[in-house]
């Protein structure tokens, strides 16, 4: 399960970006490129990496073949983005914008957008406003992807949470309780990074809100939205949702 956000309004990673990072399981960028892999078929196509983070999966493209572009509010996360390309000798274009609002940016054949970066939308509004901007910047027949948690997640698997991390140089502890809107949820974060000098351990604190919606609902607002197909599958597309899937994968085709 992701923690990334660098996406949302308001809602943009700080100076921890590296520690997220660290944290991040890479198994699930590769089962992410082999969803599109399946989606697609090919690879001389362009893909717009919508909350792009760290740059993980957009290089990872990149390396499969895939001409990518990254977007991301936070421009922390860009940095490391480009650094990470820079690392494998790769060139992608890192932009820094706001996902509502993508004016600026070229048509793309696929966009997606990964580890439920839009549950950090405060409002159907803003999702709606993100998926009109989608479509705006796909060719007829052009493919968005992208996943969020489910609202079991949200409901069933998420109060109560608890999850921690440590090794010689930091710790980290992350604790998830309801949120106050319907499917929603907040998730308390704590780092205790070591200073090198003193060898005490600081802490630092994120409060991150998710909020997610009923599939149906995101299918209606898909199809408002100018998507004329819109499926909505669990496990990277390999199964249908049930009444216990804790990730949605949605897969719409542009009109």
């Amino acid at each position: 399960m992701g923690y990334r956000i660098g996406a949302a309004k308001n809602m943009i990673y700080s100076n921890f970006a590296q520690l997220y990072d660290d944290l991040m399981e890479p198994a699930i960028y590769e089962e992410w490129e082999q969803f599109i892999a399946r989606l697609t078929g090919k690879k001389d196509m362009t893909i717009l990496d919508l909350a792009c983070g760290t740059g993980r999966m957009a290089v990872k493209l990149a390396q499969e073949g895939y001409t990518v572009t990254g977007v991301d509010l936070s421009d922390e996360m860009l940095a490391l983005a480009d650094q990470r390309a820079h690392s494998q000798k790769l060139t992608i274009p890192l932009l820094q914008a706001n996902m509502t609002d993508l004016s600026e940016l070229a048509q793309f054949d696929m966009v997606i957008s990964c580890l439920d970066s839009l549950c950090y939308l405060q409002n159907p509004q803003e999702l709606k406003r993100v998926f009109l901007q989608v479509a705006q910047h796909l060719p007829a027949g052009g493919l968005f992807v992208f996943d969020v948690i489910s609202p079991y997640q949200t409901d069933k698997i998420y109060p109560g949470y608890t999850y921690s991390y440590t090794n010689d140089e930091q710790a980290f502890t992350w604790e998830s309780y309801s949120g106050e809107q319907r499917h929603s949820v907040i998730h308390d974060l704590n780092f205790f990074v070591e200073d090198k000098k003193t060898k005490q351990y600081e802490r630092f604190t994120e409060i991150h809100h998710e909020r997610t919606y009923e599939a149906d609902y995101y299918l209606k607002l898909l199809l408002e939205s100018g998507f004329y197909k819109a499926k909505v599958f669990g496990n990277f597309g390999r199964e249908e949702i049930k009444e216990q899937t804790t990730r949605f994968f949605f897969v719409c085709h542009k009109k």
